[in-house]
């Protein structure tokens, strides 16, 4: 046979001169090369397909997504080392110092391998964790890419420790004289990877969450939970990486719990001209009492006011005696019932109208609710419907909005002043 014909040649070799010894080397690493094509090629058409094929009529999925990640492909890369490994005994038997070469590529080779298969296997485990229906909720990038990391120094010692011919323990040992170098290396690793546990345990940020980091420019979803580093979606489409620990120790407001409640808040002013407030006579009155939506709020509050001036026998003659309705506050009561009404306002959730403190700009009547669709643009339109409907129907009460004065404004002063 090839392989015994080879090995006689290896022998003989010395006899036959230095020439004829590297000859015979050549020969048995070209051989060696072609035999371990060959089991890869067996390894890849034959073996593979057929594993594949099985996977395909099993019921069960997970196989499925260990060969399409690779796991199975890089795993057939250990027979042509399996090969070469025994054949390269029977070839360098003889040859103590090829032989011993020989071993430790291979050794390296199968590390290497390994480490290929892991990385395979773990992204396989993040594509079936992320099919989970809470997958987003607990995000495991993080560890998966730490694990790599971890893997892949373990991988570079044990391939040190084989060239080498040392123990791993040996090396490992050694490390300690490094570790303020390689705390140094990593310190965006280890920080990230102390955040993704504190995130995690904490579901401080998910997938999928709204978030803003001013500092950073931030504003929009989460789309990728790393270990170094946490990948935004802004609103603009663009995307902004932001360090993981910086989720930690920076400022972030994340619009999750606005979510989960089913309620978005509206916080908007009208600023009322306090030139126009005062006390509601007949005539506004019975203007008034035409509203749907305040009539009940006049049936109730009327007999009211004049039961108590009544008790009290005040003089209403002068307007600052007694009780009375102000076109203001029928206002704030019409605000009130609208938004009672209104479909798409939670009624469970704070429910708020509210005059703050008058300013320059006139009084702030300020609308403090929630909407029953967290959905932005439903959300935007929601709130427009509302200020359309409330900024049109002011004038009803002999109220005026604030504004400052524009040029026409101006323009039609100066033609009263000459």
């Amino acid at each position: 046979m090839l392989i015994d014909l080879l090995e006689r040649l290896l022998k003989e070799s010395a006899e036959l001169g230095v020439g004829a010894a590297w000859l015979a080397v050549l020969l048995s690493v070209l051989t060696l090369i072609v035999l371990a094509f060959i089991a890869n090629f067996i390894a890849k058409k034959l073996i593979l397909r057929v594993v594949q094929k099985i996977i395909a009529k099993t019921p069960i999925t997970w196989d499925d997504v260990l060969f399409d990640s690779g796991v199975f492909t890089r795993l057939s890369h250990i027979a042509p080392a399996i090969v070469v490994s025994s054949a390269g005994e029977r070839f360098f038997a003889n040859h103590e110092l090829w032989l011993k070469w020989l071993q430790i590529g291979v050794h390296v080779y199968v590390i290497v391998i390994v480490l290929l298969v892991l990385d395979a296997g773990l992204n396989a485990l993040n594509v079936l964790y992320n099919r989970r229906t809470n997958a987003n909720q607990v995000p495991i990038g993080g560890f998966i890419q730490g694990a790599k990391v971890l893997f892949f120094i373990l991988g570079a010692v044990l391939i040190l420790s084989a060239i080498l011919d040392k123990s791993p323990l040996l090396l490992l040992s050694g490390l300690g004289a490094l570790t303020a170098v390689l705390m140094l290396v990593f310190q965006n690793a280890i920080l990230g990877f102390v955040a993704g546990v504190q995130i995690s345990v904490n579901r401080l940020i998910q997938i999928g969450d709204w978030i803003e980091m001013p500092k950073y420019g931030a504003d929009g979803d989460v789309i990728e939970v790393g270990l170094t580093t946490v990948k935004i979606q802004n609103w603009d489409k663009t995307i902004t990486t932001v360090p993981t620990h910086a989720l930690i120790q920076d400022p972030v407001k994340n619009w999750r719990g606005m979510h989960d409640s089913g309620g978005r808040r509206i916080k908007r002013s009208i600023y009322l001209d306090m030139q126009t407030f005062r006390f509601v006579d007949e005539e506004l009155l019975e203007k008034m009492k035409r509203f749907s939506r305040l009539r009940p709020y006049l049936e109730e509050r009327i007999p009211e006011i004049e039961e108590w001036n009544s008790k009290h026998e005040e003089d209403l003659g002068v307007l600052v005696n007694g009780r009375r309705l102000t076109n203001i506050g029928c206002f704030r009561a019409y605000v009130t019932a609208y938004l009672r009404s209104h479909p798409n306002i939670r009624k469970d959730m704070t429910f708020l109208v509210r005059q703050l403190q008058p300013t320059d700009k006139g009084l702030p009547l300020e609308i403090y609710v929630f909407t029953n669709d967290t959905r932005w643009a439903v959300y935007e339109g929601i709130q427009a419907d509302i200020f359309d409907h409330l900024l049109a129907v002011v004038p009803e009460f002999d109220l005026r909005i604030y504004q400052s004065p524009s040029s026409a404004d101006l323009r039609e002063a100066a033609k009263h002043l000459r």
